[in-house]
C-alpha cells in the first residue's frame, strides 16, 4: 500500500472495472466508461446440496460452500472459496445451467429442474428430499411493487434471506472491538466527572478537532474545528438542513438521477422538491442542472451512488462555476475512503468552501450503529444549524464521540481502514468473477471504489421482478429503478463488503438462477 492508501491493480482485473487512472488528475481519463463487461461462463464451481432456511428446504443450485444466514458458518468450518471444477452445461436461453451431481434429478436425461425459491409456501419438515417444482412467478405487489415508500428499507432489512447484498453495509465482522474497548477504558479513566454531563450541541470539542484533522489528511478539506458540527449521520445532516435551506429561500434540491432513494426521501420529507438531473460517464450534467432552476443540488461526486461514476475535472469546473453564480452544493462524501484502483479525488468542499455543505460519517468507516457523522457548512448557515441541532436532540452522546476521537488521534482508525480496504477489494473481485459466470452479458459499473457494484443486464426483465425473484431465491438487493426518477436500463445494486467470497459466489449464483427462472 502506498502513502495514499492505494493498491496496484490485481492480476487479471485490469483495475477491476477496466480503467487505468491518471494520478495527476484525480479522475478518470476522459471518455473511458467506468464499467466492466462480464465475461462468458468458464469453470463454474460445483453445486452444493440443499439447505434449510427458516425450516424451508432450499436448493441453492449455485456454487458456494455456505448456505445459512450471513455471518454464520456451515458445519464444515469457516467460509472458504470452493475450488472451481468443470461440469457439463446446457443452454438455457443462452445461459449455462449446471446440475448438482450430489442430488438425484427426476426428469428427462440431461435436464435439470430449477432451483427452488426459499420463499415458496413452506412444507412440513420431513426427511424426504423436497420435490422439484418450477418457481412460481414472483409477487411484486408487495415489497418491490409500486413506488417504494418511506418504510421500504426497514421492510427489506426485516425480510429473511440467505445472502444479503444490500448496498452500504461495511464488513461489520471486523469492527475493531478490542481497540474500541481500549479507547473506551482510557476515555473513562481520564474523563472528569463534569464531562459526563450535557455536552456541547455542536459536538465534543475533542472529536471536532479530530474530524478536522482527519478531513485534512484523508480528503484534502481544510476546516477549523469550530466549523465542524457533529451529527447522527448524513440522514440527520439533511434533516437539520431542511428548515435552514427553506429559510434561505431554497424550496428545491436537485438530485442525481439515478441517485440515492433514501436521500431523496429525506429531502421530500422536509418539504423540498427533488428535481432529477441525469448522470452520465463524467458525473452529473450541469446543463441539465441549470435547466431545473434549483438553487441547490445534492451530489456524491467522489463515487456517485449508485453508478460509481467519478466526477471528472472538467465537470467539476462546470459545477463550481454554477455554484459561484449562486448555487449551493450538498456534498455527500459517503464512502470516499474506500478506494482500490485509483488515487483519491479531492472533495468539492476543498475547492469552494463558501458554496458547499460537506457531509460525512463513520457509518462506512466503522459501523452504522454508531450514528456519528459530521457536517461542515458555509459560515452563513452555522448558527442556524447549531440551533436546529440543539432543539433536535441537545447533541450526540458524548462518550462515543470521545472514543471515536481517540481512535482517530491514535491512528487506530487508519489501521482499521487499511485492513478493510484489502478485505473489501478481495470481495469485490470475487463478486466480479462470479457475475461473469452467472450473468453473461451483464455490465459491472463503479468497481474502482466503494462498497457496492451496479450491474445492468441485457434481459428484458424489469429489475423489480428480478429483485423479487432474487429474494425468493434467498438474496436481498436493490433494484436500480428504486434509485431512478426517469426511465433507464434495468439493473441491480449489489453490496459486496459484508460477505465472504464463498457467500458472494453463492449469492451471485442464486441471482443467476433467479434471472433464468424469469427468462
Amino acid at each position: 500500500m502506498d502513502a495514499a492508501g492505494g493498491h496496484p491493480d490485481p492480476p487479471g482485473t485490469n483495475g477491476a472495472d477496466g480503467l487505468r487512472y491518471d494520478g495527476t488528475r484525480g479522475d478518470r481519463p476522459g471518455g473511458a466508461a467506468d464499467r466492466c463487461p462480464a465475461r462468458a461462463i468458464h469453470d463454474t464451481p460445483a453445486h452444493q446440496s440443499a439447505a434449510l432456511v427458516n425450516g424451508v428446504p432450499a436448493r441453492p443450485g449455485p456454487p458456494g460452500p455456505f448456505h445459512g444466514a450471513p455471518g454464520q458458518q456451515g458445519p464444515g468450518g469457516p467460509n472458504r472459496e470452493a475450488p472451481a471444477s468443470r461440469s457439463p452445461a446446457r443452454s438455457v436461453n443462452g445461459a449455462s445451467e449446471h446440475r448438482n451431481p450430489a442430488e438425484p434429478f427426476h426428469g428427462a436425461p440431461g435436464q435439470q429442474g430449477p432451483a427452488r425459491p426459499i420463499h415458496s409456501a413452506p412444507a412440513p419438515r420431513s426427511h424426504a428430499r423436497p420435490s422439484r417444482t418450477t418457481p412460481a412467478a414472483p409477487n411484486t405487489a408487495g415489497l418491490f411493487g409500486g413506488v417504494p415508500g418511506g418504510g421500504v428499507f426497514d421492510a427489506l432489512r426485516a425480510a429473511p434471506a440467505v445472502v444479503d447484498f444490500t448496498p452500504g453495509r461495511p464488513d461489520l465482522t471486523v469492527f475493531p472491538r478490542a481497540a474500541w474497548l481500549r479507547a473506551e477504558r482510557a476515555v473513562l479513566a481520564e474523563s472528569a466527572a463534569d464531562q459526563l454531563g450535557y455536552g456541547d450541541p455542536r459536538g465534543a470539542p475533542r472529536l471536532r478537532r479530530a474530524v478536522a484533522d482527519w478531513l485534512a489528511r484523508m480528503r484534502g478539506v481544510r476546516v477549523d474545528p469550530e466549523s465542524v458540527l457533529i451529527v447522527a449521520g448524513t440522514a440527520q445532516a439533511l434533516t437539520l438542513l431542511h428548515p435552514v435551506l427553506r429559510a434561505d429561500g431554497v424550496d428545491a434540491v436537485a438530485v442525481e438521477d439515478p441517485g440515492s432513494l433514501g436521500a431523496r426521501q429525506h429531502l421530500a420529507h422536509g418539504g423540498l422538491a427533488t428535481p432529477p438531473v441525469p448522470v452520465d460517464g463524467d458525473g452529473v450534467r450541469v446543463d441539465a442542472l441549470r435547466a431545473t432552476g434549483a438553487r441547490a443540488v445534492l451530489l456524491t461526486p467522489a463515487h456517485q451512488f449508485p453508478t460509481g461514476v467519478v466526477t471528472t475535472g472538467e465537470r467539476r469546473r462546470e459545477l463550481l462555476e454554477w455554484a459561484r453564480a449562486g448555487g449551493l452544493i450538498l456534498e455527500d462524501d459517503y464512502d470516499a475512503e474506500h478506494r482500490y484502483d485509483r488515487p483519491p479525488v479531492p472533495a468539492l468542499r476543498a475547492l469552494l468552501a463558501d458554496r458547499v455543505c460537506y457531509m460525512g460519517s463513520a457509518s462506512k468507516l466503522l459501523a452504522p450503529a454508531l450514528r456519528i457523522g459530521w457536517l461542515v457548512a458555509p459560515a452563513r448557515y452555522r448558527s442556524a444549524l447549531v440551533e436546529a441541532k440543539r432543539f433536535n436532540d441537545l447533541g450526540n452522546a458524548v462518550l462515543p464521540q470521545l472514543v471515536l476521537a481517540r481512535l482517530m488521534e491514535s491512528g487506530e482508525l487508519e489501521r482499521h481502514l487499511r485492513l478493510v480496504r484489502g478485505r473489501h477489494r478481495r470481495r469485490r473481485d470475487a463478486m466480479i468473477a462470479a457475475l461473469a459466470g452467472q450473468l453473461p452479458g451483464a455490465v459491472v459499473h463503479g468497481a474502482a471504489a466503494g462498497l457496492h457494484l451496479t450491474v445492468t443486464y441485457p434481459d428484458d426483465v424489469p429489475d423489480t421482478e428480478f429483485a423479487a425473484a432474487a429474494l425468493a431465491y434467498g438474496v436481498k438487493c436493490h433494484p436500480l429503478s428504486w434509485h431512478r426518477q426517469s426511465s433507464g436500463p434495468p439493473g441491480l445494486v449489489l453490496g459486496y463488503a459484508a460477505g465472504s467470497p464463498g457467500v458472494i459466489a453463492d449469492g451471485v449464483a442464486r441471482l443467476g438462477s433467479a434471472l433464468r427462472s424469469l427468462s
